[in-house]
């Protein structure tokens, strides 16, 4: 039998590892100081893990655990209003173990890590509002990607709900200079020379078909429309193959971005945050639409499922075996569904109402492996 993996789970009160052991699946945690963590990230060669969070409050950072979970250091990025109040109550900080001393290199332009992303050595970090940061010497020290900062009419992007987020950090492993980010709500944005120079990359397949939406997220004008909720690259086809679940609906692209197909038709919605490929067949992916924007967010019907398809987004079915199907309200964030490495296809998602859900079979039954933890943000595994 295949082993589990280790399951990350970024939460608003810090990361949780959920491994399954003689005794069932166990939940450790809270660790990374009790942040809220947007983010968590494993090195399956190492197994080293990352968290990448903050807040107005602590400021931005990336916490580091180089011991499979046991002990972690934060690399602060920003300083956060934490350190105006330890400067004026030391003794108070002290008591409650705050430790500002380290020093927060990028001062005061961002205030959370959104995304973290690793390729060939290299270790990405996406933040509020949206820059993007890269380290090699394991998360210890970090630079900002100059390219983005200053990219032509920046200063036009418009935030989404969350602010302007730079939610989703897509590498492509075999070529390492090839990197897509999902920014809401600015759109998809790839690099073919390792980020010395960026493309918007948002045009619809067929911009004469498209007609038009009213509503801002929606597409129009030739474009998929700006808010990208979640974006994942499928790892066949020479790794061109792009999904995405957006504010308005599900897309794919064959061309790495430059043009998209809308595959939302047989969905109950248009409206979702999370999608997953599967990690061995670049035609079956999931995601799990949300009832609608202003609707209240949660599973059509209050009936939970995960959609399947099996012919890249062509069609669609809903599986719903061991997931609550009468008074179900939760919603499933853009980040908090993953697969695994297993031949059989396993896919997890977490919960903003703090369960976890797991299935060995691609989808077509589900277990709840855990439950009450805090309000999921992300949830990744983490093969050793």
């Amino acid at each position: 039998m295949t082993k589990d993996p280790t399951i990350l789970v970024g939460t608003t009160k810090g990361a949780f590892l959920i491994r399954n052991g003689p005794d069932g699946w166990t939940v450790d945690g809270p660790h990374a100081g009790g942040w809220p963590i947007n983010h968590v990230k494993g090195e399956p060669a190492t197994g080293h893990i990352w968290a990448g969070g903050g807040n107005a409050f602590f400021g931005a950072g990336v916490w580091r655990s180089t011991d499979g979970g046991a002990t972690w250091t934060n690399a602060r990025l920003t300083k956060g209003e934490v350190d105006a109040w330890a400067e004026a109550e030391p003794e108070v900080a002290e008591m409650l173990g705050i430790d500002t001393s380290e020093p927060a290199p990028f001062g005061d332009a961002f205030n959370s890590v959104w995304s973290i992303g690793l390729s060939n050595g290299t270790l990405y970090a996406g933040t509020r509002p949206a820059q993007l940061l890269a380290s090699t010497d394991g998360g210890a020290t970090w630079t900002m990607n100059t390219a983005l900062e200053g990219f032509d009419g920046r200063g036009d992007w418009s935030g989404g709900a969350a602010g302007l987020t730079l939610h989703t950090i897509v590498p492509d492993p075999a070529r390492p200079a090839r990197l897509w980010l999902g920014i809401s709500a600015a759109g998809v944005f790839a690099t073919e020379d390792g980020g010395k120079c960026w493309e918007r990359r948002n045009r619809l397949s067929n911009a004469e078909a498209s007609g038009h939406h009213h509503h801002p997220a929606a597409p129009r004008n030739g474009q998929t429309g700006h808010c990208v909720h979640n974006m994942v690259r499928a790892r066949g086809t020479g790794g061109d193959t792009l999904y995405q679940q957006n504010h308005h609906g599900v897309w794919r692209s064959r061309d790495g971005g430059r043009s998209w197909d809308d595959i939302t038709g047989g969905l109950p919605s248009t409206f979702g945050f999370p999608i997953a490929v599967h990690p061995h067949d670049d035609d079956t992916l999931w995601t799990l639409p949300l009832n609608g924007d202003s609707a209240g967010r949660f599973p059509p019907g209050a009936a939970a499922a995960v959609w399947r398809s099996t012919d890249a987004g062509e069609t669609w079915e809903a599986m719903r075996t061991g997931l609550p199907q009468q008074g179900c309200f939760f919603t499933v964030l853009r980040q908090a569904m993953a697969t695994d490495d297993s031949e059989a296809g396993g896919v997890w998602f977490g919960t903003n109402t703090g369960s976890v859900f797991g299935s060995h079979d691609a989808g077509e039954t589900w277990t709840e492996i855990a439950r009450h933890l805090p309000t999921i943000l992300s949830v990744e595994t983490l093969t050793t």
